[in-house]
Formats: C-alpha cells, structure tokens, sequence
C-alpha cells in the first residue's frame, strides 16, 4: 500500500496525504505496492506479475512505489511539435526531443531527461522533510537554550549584586564609592552578556526565516513545469542543500570574589567580578541523522555465526561430538543475546486468554512486567493480576466513570493515576505508599503515559474546553505543552489515551474528534488517522518496537495497524463476535505479544502478530 504524492506547492509546511493510491490497472480496485517506470503506472502485487509475465511489458522496469521515478511533464518540442522533450543535451545544456538529438547533437553527451528530472525532484523533497523534522526543530532547541542561559545570567548577576551589597553594608559610607563603581562594572557585564544572547538568538531567527524562505522557493522549483528554464535540471545539487546551521556559543558568568574588609585596600574589601579564563562550550546540534533501531548485537551475531559454520565444517569432517560437548554448545546458544529482526506475521494467532478480577470491563491496561499487568474499568477499579487470573492487589481511585487511559507504570516499577476530581496525579510505590505526585492546576487529567526513552510522563488534559498534552519530567516538572498546530488549529478536543513511539512521537487516541493525533517529540503536528474508508471511534493505543501504531475501534470492532509514518497497514484482528466482547483496551508486552482488552467482559486476549 502507498500514500498518495504530498502536493507540489504548499503554503507553509508540506502536507502529508492521507489518501490511498490504488491499482492503476482497469477494474483492479487493489492498493498499490509497486510502480512501473515505462508505463508510469501504479499497480498492485497481482497485476505486476501479471504484467512481467506479458511479453509486451516484461522488461519494463517495475520498482516499490517509493522508488518510482517522478514522471516528466509533457512538453512539446517547438522544431517537432509531434515529438515530446526528455533528453538533455550536456553539451548545449538545452533539453531536446529525439528527433532533435538525432539531427543537430548527434556526437554529444545525452541523457535521459526523466532520471534528470526525477532525481532532482527527489532530493528537494527529501530537502524539504530534513528542513521541518530537523533544522527548523533543533533551531527551535537551540533557541529554547539561549532564553535559558538568559534567565540563568539574569539570576547570577542577581546574586552577584546581593553579595557585593552585603560586603558593602558593612563597611557603611566609607566603601560606598567602590561599591558603585563595582556595581556598574556588573551591569555593563551583565550589559555584554546579554547582547551577546540577543545577537545569538537573532541569529537563529534569521536563520529560521532563511529555512522557512528555502522551503517556499524548493517548492516554487517543485512546482515548475517548464523545461528550458526548470531550476531542477540546471541547478546544481549544492544549490538544492541547505545551508548548515550557525554555531553559537554558551556565554560564561563572571564570578564575584569575596573580599576581606581592610581600609588600606578598598578593592579587596569589596570583592571584585571577573572573567573567568574558560573557553565558551559549542552548543549541542543534533546530528542530521538518527541512527536505526538496532534488533541484535552484531558481535553476539558474529559469535553465533562462527559457531554454526564451525559446527558445519566438524560435521563435514566425520568428527564425533559427544552428547556433553552437544549440550554445552546448545547452552551457549541460548544464553547468547542474539535477537532476532522482527516483522509482522502473515496471519494473528491466539496465545493465551485470561480474566481480571474485580472489574466489569478491561478499559484500560498497563504493563508492569511481563506476567503482570494493572488493568482498569470505567468505575474506577484498579488491579493489579497475573496471567494466571490471580489478583495481586487492588486500589480504589476516587473517580467514577473513567473511560480512559488514566494510569500506567514508571520506570521505576511504580504506579501513577490522574485524579479528575482534585485534578492531581497520584504514585503508588512499590512498597505502597501513595503520594500526590504532580497537581496539575485548573487543568484536568485523563489520560497519562510514562515514556520508556527518557522516563518522562505525559499527560493528556482538559479545561474550559480546550485540551492539550504536557510533558513533566520524571521528578514530576513541567516542561512542554502541546495544544495547537503551525497553523494556530486546536490538535485535540479530549485526548483520553496516550502513549510514545519509539522515534519519540505522542500518539493520542481522541475519540471526540473521531482521530488519532500523532506529533512528534517537539510538539509538531506530523499526522492524523482518521479511519480507513469510514470513521474511526478509536479507544486504547499502543506502539511496539517497530514503531507500529496500534489502535482499538469502536465502530468496527477491530484494531487499526498503522507505521509510524500514519499509513494504514490493515486491520490486525477480524471484527469481534457482539457475545464475545469487543477489542477497547490495548497493550504490547516484552515478549512482542499484543494484549486485547475487551469492552463488555473482564476479559483479556493475548495475540501473538509478529515473527522472526
């Protein structure tokens, strides 16, 4: 399956489509996975077997739909209005058709137009993606740090002048002179510092509007169809990139050195600030790219590998193996930390079914380890069971009807829960003490998630008809607010289930606005699911270690499969039987199982979708 083609021209930043390409073939009404170049045709598996096998088109070349060449605007060449322009002549720099080429650059270096074309056309879109999910947001980080380290100066020079006024105070009138003089030699330090942060932070401005002015012309390129004059085929590829960010750095305080209180020396008395001798740190930028999920250890493979080939060549060989130097191998072999890559099975298989005591319904579950987990329902009821239906402990919350996803697990082991009613967040250790963790003000929390990258918590919440999603580190401090897109659009209307992606996306499940909302770490809008061919009343989500995202249905009673881009994958389970429950709550546990909360039993069950 495929996204349609993000427009050409867009205002502001690119659109994402959420449509999907379907067969090009006559009467086919398939999703297409792959795409012929000569034909410039999407097509589906079927119908590209089907057409490599024909002896008319089985030497086109058929490639993934994301490695299609980008088709060449037509264009009529005026010498032969019959022909169209695609080949480029580098002699004459001068696109031409091929009946041109054959007359008047028969002895010249030709090219195929359309690769020309296509290859540009590729790298000013992938410009375009690195400007907005890289440079624009570490841009923004960068600036977020300058303000910080504005704040942070402003406090020490604060401190410093509290200091050297207390030196003063005791020395009365007699050092009010050098007091002074040392105060304005603060200020003007003070003065330079913070002009220095200014410039560094109008730096940055600059720059962004250089992106964001670099995004409207790549895209005016994108959108040109003529071919004389097409910057695509006559710029160079330098022209295409993007100018590296401006390096800054961090400014150093002075510090004040306390003085001993002597007449015969005024300026030891009071102290004086300096400089200190200390060469100023780069700020940190994020490097372009981001390195891959890795799924095994290369040197645990490495060892595997070499075992088998050497168990090979002693086969080969005729030598015997006695059955002790068997089983110590077979040991070896399993306590190595080899993993193997992961991809989505064929076909969903039922693992286990279990029942959770002392709740009516499986609203929502959180993982706390592999054969534990806290499950909860709309009453309030919150358990802690194992997979063998045995409860293992139980807290009352004091709110009722709680259709959301209102806890989940720390880090730490320890249990967190939103409290609408005195709009706190409570945390339950391990060795159950229950405090108030986090208040959070005139906003009302419904759902929360505890980030398995960096321990953060993120809180879905309400007031006064708006919502947003925060960001609290793990001690419990906000530190980010989500609530609107580039565009000044409200993203959320009640974000009641919440959880990350392993690049660092939120993913919310906001069933009022019949969508799944996905930003990405810095609060920037990348997608939303909406449904796949009707609506969608999404309940629970999760993500895996694939980036999958994972989302219950209402409507049809089954589990929308997307990638983390927001392209539909499939519907993971078949609709559920009206007597048998229906899926509401969601959650993916160390051994890569996906555990189905059900909406009308106490029941949950586990399937198994992935293999190696």
């Amino acid at each position: 399956m495929a996204l349609a083609d993000a427009p050409k021209t867009v205002s502001g930043l690119p659109v994402i489509a959420q449509h999907y390409i379907m067969c090009g073939t006559k009467d086919c009404e398939k999703n297409c996975q792959f795409y012929c170049n000569p034909c410039h045709r999407p097509i589906c598996e079927q119908c590209r077997d089907e057409h490599q096998k024909s002896t008319e088109t089985k030497s086109h070349e058929v490639v993934p739909y994301k490695q299609r060449k980008i088709q060449l605007p037509v264009e009529k060449c005026k010498d032969h209005p019959n022909k169209d322009i695609d080949i480029l002549c580098e002699d004459c720099q001068v696109p031409v058709c091929s009946k041109c080429a054959t007359q008047n650059h028969q002895k010249h270096t030709l090219k195929d137009l359309e690769t020309i074309y296509s290859e540009k056309f590729t790298l000013c879109l992938e410009n375009i993606k690195d400007i907005h999910q890289v440079f624009i947001p570490n841009s923004q980080d960068v600036q977020r740090d300058i303000k910080e380290n504005a704040k942070n100066i402003k406090e020490i020079m604060d401190n410093v002048r509290n200091m050297m006024k207390t030196e003063t105070e005791s020395l009365k009138c007699v050092l009010e002179t050098v007091t002074s003089d040392n105060i304005e030699q603060v200020n003007k330090m003070e003065e330079s510092l913070m002009e220095n942060l200014q410039s560094q932070d109008k730096t940055y401005q600059d720059y962004i509007s250089y992106l964001e002015d670099l995004v409207k012309k790549l895209n005016g390129y994108l959108s040109s169809t003529k071919l004389h004059d097409n910057p695509l085929i006559f710029s160079h590829a330098d022209q295409l990139k993007t100018k590296p960010m401006p390096e800054t750095v961090k400014p150093v305080p002075p510090v004040f050195t306390a003085g001993r209180h002597s007449k015969e020396d005024v300026n030891k008395l009071l102290g004086r600030v300096t400089v200190l001798d200390t060469k100023p740190e780069n700020r940190k930028i994020k490097s372009m790219k981001t390195a891959s999920t890795q799924y095994y250890n290369m040197n645990s493979y490495s060892l595997y590998l070499i075992g088998f080939l050497l168990l090979l060549i002693l086969f080969v060989s005729g030598l015997n193996i006695d059955d002790h130097t068997w089983k110590q191998i077979k040991e070896n072999w399993k306590k190595s930390d080899v993993k193997p890559t992961l991809s989505l099975s064929s076909s969903v298989t039922k693992v286990r079914e279990y029942t959770v005591p002392s709740v009516h319904h499986v609203y929502h579950i959180s993982l706390n380890k592999s054969d534990r987990v806290w499950v909860s329902d709309w009453n309030g009821n919150v358990v802690q069971t194992d997979l063998l239906s045995n409860l293992l402990q139980e807290v009352q919350t004091s709110d009722n009807l709680k259709a959301e996803g209102y806890h989940t697990v720390t880090q730490d082991g320890d249990l967190i829960y939103t409290d609408k009613r005195n709009k706190v967040i409570n945390r339950i250790t391990q060795d159950n003490t229950l405090t108030e963790f986090i208040k959070t003000g005139d906003w009302t929390p419904l759902s929360i998630y505890s980030s398995h990258i960096k321990g953060d918590i993120l809180v879905g919440m309400i007031k006064d008809g708006e919502a947003r999603v925060t960001r609290y580190n793990k001690r419990g401090k906000e530190i980010q607010n989500i609530q609107k897109d580039n565009k000044g659009q409200e993203l959320y209307k009640e974000p009641h289930f919440i959880t990350e992606n392993i690049n660092g996306d939120i993913c919310t499940s906001d069933f009022n606005k019949r969508a799944v909302v996905v930003v990405d770490k810095s609060g920037q809008h990348r997608f939303s699911h909406t449904g796949q061919g009707s609506k969608i009343f999404p309940y629970g989500i999760c993500t895996d270690l694939l980036g999958h995202i994972m989302v219950a249905d209402a409507i049809s009673d089954t589990v929308h499969l997307l990638d983390q881009d927001g392209q539909f994958l499939s519907l993971l389970l078949p609709a559920q039987d009206e007597n048998t429950g229906f899926p509401l709550s969601l959650c993916v546990d160390e051994e890569n199982n996906l555990h189905v909360g059900q909406g009308n039993t106490n029941t949950v069950t586990v399937y198994k979708y992935l293999h190696s």
